[in-house]
């Protein structure tokens, strides 16, 4: 069994809340090598890697998106997976909790068009959303639609009856959740991810959650931007394909 008293400091001082959450045992596992010199915390679709690059840990990462801590990994990772390894970067997003505007938020999230309405994700709604794809990340985290209620929070915007965009927990920790954002393609650029990224934003904090927000690309960064975060800096991932 892992010694996680032993293993807990390859992974000191990130802020990284999914390796946060594997740490508390929330969620994802924990590996390491033989003497503990290396280790890697797999979440979701992530798998963040600290310590001593050590190829025969590197081959059992599952990926698909891998995340070294520091850039002696890069080599290793780009020579063990060669062109399968592409390698991207990611927008970290400062985390502070006093920081969001609630008037600002409020107005944010009551800018809809006409036909649409923000609602709270309910056990009902959440084996709609895990049926289609572009929405399936909004709620996958969790083992049961009461599982994803009780553990996170969701909101999602409907057209008529149908969720068409939303802002979920892709994942959990203690005191918080990991943001996701989607929307249906033929319903963005609308103003729809504003809306719901504001309403999740007031409700975990309504709740005492913190909502952090980790950013794929530029536009999320803006849209982080919009709604009161302020940029970190970037950072290297790989996907591997």
């Amino acid at each position: 069994m892992l010694d996680i008293v032993r293993f807990a400091p390859l992974f000191a001082d990130w802020e990284e809340t999914m390796v946060w959450s594997c740490l508390q045992g929330v969620m994802g596992r924990a590996e390491a090598n033989g003497d503990l010199s290396a280790g890697m915390i797999v979440n979701r679709d992530f798998t963040f890697l600290a310590g001593r690059p050590d190829p025969a840990l590197l081959v059992r990462a599952p990926g698909p998106i891998l995340v070294p801590r520091t850039a002696d990994w890069e080599p290793l990772i780009e020579a063990v997976f060669g062109p399968r390894a592409v390698r991207e970067p990611r927008y970290s997003i400062k985390k502070e909790p006093d920081i969001f505007d609630r008037r600002l938020l409020e107005d944010l999230s009551a800018v809809l068009p006409s036909g649409y309405e923000l609602r709270l994700i309910d056990a009902a709604m959440v084996p709609i959303l895990r049926a289609e794809a572009w929405s399936r990340d909004l709620c996958s985290a969790f083992d049961s639609p009461e599982e994803c209620c009780r553990r996170g929070v969701g909101v999602a915007a409907l057209y008529g009856s149908i969720p068409v965009a939303g802002a979920g927990s892709y994942s959990v920790y203690h005191g918080g959740i990991e943001i996701e954002i989607d929307t249906r393609p033929d319903h963005r650029r609308r103003g729809l991810a504003t809306a719901c990224g504001a309403r999740l934003i007031l409700t975990c904090l309504d709740r005492g959650l913190y909502p952090s927000w980790d950013a794929i690309d530029l536009r999320s960064v803006s849209l982080a931007k919009k709604l009161g975060y302020r940029l970190k800096g970037a950072y290297t991932t790989y996907w591997i394909g």
